[in-house]
């Protein structure tokens, strides 16, 4: 069974240049590999790779996140990295583009430089 399997998560690039710099730099993820079909990431103990493709065609949706203890810490230090935050009509997010859900989970969305749509999100206590 694949439930006691590591993951491996996948996104895609158009600009491999510009996605390095931007996971390895600006996310701190370690480069474990530039292959010639993908960049490989260590991201916590999961290897991301990041697909090298012809184009991009983002999704409208959350295609990879991350779970952080803090998500206002963790939001604005990624600004302060030059992340900017998305705002989605419909869905009341606060000054830093924090939205609640009922529950109490806090998320907040970016985006990487191919458009694809990345996360971090604080889990209720």
């Amino acid at each position: 069974m694949l439930s006691d399997q590591p993951l491996v998560a996948f996104v895609t690039t158009a600009d491999p240049v510009r996605a390095r710099a931007f996971y390895e730099t600006t996310l701190g993820l370690t480069l474990i590999d530039d292959a010639p079909y993908a960049l490989v990431f260590d991201a916590n103990g999961t290897r991301l790779h990041v697909a090298k493709v012809g184009a991009v065609t983002p999704a409208t949706y959350t295609v990879l996140g991350w779970q952080v203890s803090d998500i206002v810490a963790q939001v604005q230090d990624l600004a302060g990295r030059g992340v900017g935050f998305e705002r989605f009509p419909g869905i009341k997010q606060d000054a830093l583009g924090i939205w609640a859900t009922d529950d109490g989970d806090r998320v907040a969305w970016f985006r990487d430089p191919d458009g694809n749509v990345l996360s971090v999100t604080e889990l209720a206590p």
